[in-house]
């Protein structure tokens, strides 16, 4: 029971069959595929094209049913609406609004989980600050980049802060300054507790992130476990040391022959061309030479690292003002009502009624704090009736006019 609790997806005996016309069975995407994904843990899914990799991500996003066996998501079915409020999912290809910018697309995405105004500019600023097109946030996405759509698709996926991460060749189109914020991203969100589904082409990427990953083979699964046990050769050991001379080396040789094993290889270590790449664009960065593409991105944004939200609820904000004018309202109005002994005034307005004479007053132009005569200077000041000056009376001599014509025409000769 308590592994049941720790496991965010679970599959068993998960199979999809894809059918003809007729319900004959025409290919077999998947085929009894068990898995179980942990919390904090970051899961690769490998294989050729056509070994059921998307498939698989969308049946756990309950975007596809299965044919048969069981699928789970966070304890309940991948079409509960609890559970997909809880995922953020990256496709392999970023269906984005051509006409929209980049803040009006997170802005979009962010108020179909219901986000409040403050909060999700807040996380929108922090978001493209850290997939580096801050500068470019009011450009149309149509106008990006295959590289800067897969940005702001990233970016999109991390809108509602998700528990479950799953990402669909996530790093096709990145150069690999976005591909290396990329996986630092990945590392971050493992750390604070998030469970991460990544299907790639890029078995590099693939092995500097995933904790375990299974391989796929015409909808089977092949092979899974952690990727250093993996990745191991058991049969022989590897030896990092400082650079050696030729002479000591030769001794090392003698020894290792001695006990009847053999020297297979001797070489210095190499950097990867990534780690070359980035120290050439670090350099470039620091020499402030421009570009007009994505620059590097910020730092993690501050909710994905951080549980807590640092700004407060829009919603919660309005319902304690509102709790709280009730509650003044409730306090004048009993301090107004007077008591049993005394007959209760039939002129005096309630105070909601005072308080909306007040802004009508306001809207009126009245000026409460100017000074002008009060409601005694007013009865003083106005004239008695007689000698108010009659309204003038309408001049009827031209509907007389043009009455008398008609009435000519009906008395006429009969």
């Amino acid at each position: 029971m308590a592994k049941e609790d720790t496991s965010v997806v679970r599959t068993a005996k998960l199979t999809k069959v894809f059918r003809d016309f007729w319900l004959r069975e025409k290919v077999t995407a998947v085929c009894d595929l068990d898995l179980e994904i942990g919390t904090r843990e970051v899961f690769g899914l490998l294989g050729p094209n056509g070994s059921g990799k998307s498939t698989t991500l969308k049946m756990i996003l309950g975007l596809m049913f299965p044919s048969r066996g069981r699928i789970s998501v966070f304890g309940r079915r991948p079409t509960d609406v609890r559970t997909k409020a809880r995922i953020g999912f990256l496709p392999e290809e970023s269906h984005l609004y051509p006409f929209l910018s980049a803040w009006e697309t997170l802005d979009f995405y962010g108020q179909l989980f219901r986000q409040p105004r403050r909060q999700r500019h807040h996380r929108i600023e922090m978001l493209l600050e850290m997939v580096g097109l801050a500068s470019v946030a009011y450009r149309r996405v149509g106008e990006y980049s295959k590289g800067m759509q897969r940005r702001i698709g990233l970016a999109q996926a991390l809108i509602n802060d998700p528990d479950l991460l799953i990402l669909d060749e996530p790093t096709s189109g990145l150069d690999p300054i976005g591909t290396k914020q990329f996986k630092d991203l990945i590392r971050t969100l493992a750390m604070r507790g998030k469970t991460v589904l990544l299907s790639s082409h890029l078995l590099g990427d693939v092995e500097d992130v995933c904790d375990r990953i299974c391989v796929l083979y015409g909808g089977r699964q092949r092979r899974e476990g952690e990727v250093s046990q993996l990745l191991a050769h058991q049969d022989r050991t590897q030896i990092t040391t400082d650079k050696l001379d030729d002479e000591t080396i030769g001794r090392i040789r003698s020894l290792i022959e001695t006990d009847g094993r053999e020297v297979l290889d001797v070489t210095s270590p190499r950097d990867k061309l990534e780690s070359l790449f980035l120290d050439i664009v670090s350099e470039a960065q620091a020499q402030q030479l421009d570009t007009g593409g994505a620059i590097a991105g910020g730092q993690v944004a501050q909710f994905l690292r951080s549980s807590e939200e640092p700004e407060p609820q829009g919603r919660e904000m309005i319902e304690q003002l509102v709790t709280g004018a009730a509650a003044d309202e409730a306090q004048a109005h009993a301090e107004q009502t007077p008591p049993a002994d005394q007959p209760e005034s039939v002129d005096a307005p309630p105070v909601s009624e005072t308080v909306l004479d007040e802004l009508l007053s306001a809207a009126r132009g009245d000026d409460s704090d100017s000074e002008g005569p009060d409601e005694t200077d007013a009865a003083t000041l106005t004239p008695p009736p007689d000698e108010l000056t009659p309204p003038p009376q309408a001049d009827r001599s031209v509907i007389d006019d043009l009455i008398a014509p008609s009435q000519s025409d009906d008395e006429g000769p009969q």
